[in-house]
């Protein structure tokens, strides 16, 4: 049974205009691209891909981001970067606010761009910049990731989804120039449980969704994780935070009973605190997905 079999996401405001008009930019500046990269969340990879990317792209070479590297164990680093090596990828993990892992990055995306100047030279023609293209989900952080290549604050980098609007090339070096694209998210998302942890990472807009349903859904999917997987995560997790154990009890129930024990009975206040808690990493390092129990 689908942890969101009981329960629907509120998906309001799902695909905001200038979303929809930026992606068909985005289509159109793609074919001046020779390099992709594709940004995901650490904590949910497999939710943060885009269905449309591979189409998007066609041949053209892709450079797998996941970011939020600071949010995960190394633990369950391995388990990915095992699991995307079975799938003939290689997954570059970086922590774009501190600049972990960056440095790989770009010289992953300058080698997967040498090809296009070899074509170059190959017709008689002077070597050019190599031009990549980042994109991704809302709040994944593509900002963070650019601004970390250049050196400097180049793009406006924020901590809510839809900060970048407009797409622009920025000049990293004299061998490499990036597109910054907004964040783009499918024009409907039928997979509500992937819809649930954008929501509960904050990779998708506050407005799409109900906070109560989402907290709700989050107990479910620790409950769940805890149950498959406790070798991996944390042990009593949110025992240890409120002294109150979630394993016996639905998600629903649980915030019910959560909002008695520590906030007056306010259900929202306590739906708020629980999602807010874990996007501080209060809760610990906790993926909301394993390769194993996708």
């Amino acid at each position: 049974m689908s942890l969101t079999d009981n329960y629907k996401l509120n998906l309001i405001q799902w695909y905001p205009g200038h979303i929809a008009k930026a992606e068909k930019k985005l289509q159109e500046q793609l074919k001046l691209v020779d390099v992709v990269l594709e940004v995901r969340d650490a904590r949910i990879p497999l939710a943060t891909q885009h269905p449309q990317v591979k189409q998007w792209i066609g041949n053209k070479p892709r450079v797998l981001v996941l970011n939020r590297l600071d949010m995960i164990t190394p633990q369950i680093q391995e388990v990915w970067k095992d699991w995307f090596k079975q799938e003939e990828e290689v997954a570059y993990f970086t922590n774009a606010q501190q600049g972990k892992g960056v440095a790989a990055v770009s010289k992953a995306t300058q080698t997967a761009g040498m090809a296009v100047n070899k074509r170059r030279r190959d017709r008689g023609m002077l070597p050019r910049p190599i031009r990549a293209v980042v994109i991704g989900f809302p709040n994944v952080g593509k900002s963070a990731l650019i601004n970390r290549l250049v050196g400097k604050r180049v793009v406006e980098s924020a901590a809510r989804p839809g900060v970048t609007r407009q797409l622009r090339w920025v000049r990293i070096s004299k061998e490499l120039e990036l597109l910054d694209a907004p964040g783009v998210i499918p024009v409907k998302l039928e997979d509500q449980e992937a819809a649930l942890k954008l929501a509960i990472c904050d990779d998708i807009g506050q407005a799409s969704y109900d906070n109560q349903l989402v907290a709700a859904g989050f107990v479910d999917i620790l409950n769940y994780l805890q149950a498959v997987s406790s070798n991996l995560l944390p042990k009593e997790i949110l025992k240890s935070r409120y002294d109150l154990d979630s394993i016996n009890h639905t998600g629903e129930a649980y915030l019910h009973l959560l909002a008695e024990h520590r906030y007056q009975g306010d259900v929202e206040r306590t739906a708020r605190q629980l999602v807010t808690d874990y996007r501080k990493g209060y809760l610990g390092y906790i993926p909301l997905e394993l390769p194993h129990t996708w």
